[in-house]
């Protein structure tokens, strides 16, 4: 279905600027190592959902949707693994702490 160019535009202006957002943290991440305020839940769910919204965004050809979800699944699988590094080399895995 082709959408008309102010919906388009739309859609990836709105995908820039959410896609944009998680570079920070990664580069936070990477840059100190510090993943101690990171929620591994959080991101476990997140790099899923992303992956999912991917897919479905191939499946049902939604331009803005596959390339936001890309370009944003790259600092999201970089900050869950410096997690999950970190949690490793610390207090043992948990997926969620407390339990």
């Amino acid at each position: 279905m082709t959408r008309p160019l102010p919906v388009m535009l739309l859609g990836y202006t709105a995908a820039t600027l959410t896609t944009l957002s998680f570079f920070p943290q990664a580069l936070h991440t990477v840059r100190s190592g510090n993943t101690s305020g990171i929620s591994l839940p959080m991101y476990v769910l997140f790099t899923i959902g992303i992956t999912l919204w991917g897919i479905y965004g191939l499946i049902t050809r939604d331009g803005p949707l596959v390339v936001a979800n890309a370009i944003t699944l790259v600092p999201a699988l970089v900050v869950l693994e410096r997690t999950l590094r970190a949690r490793r080399a610390g207090a043992g895995l948990r997926l969620w702490r407390g339990w």
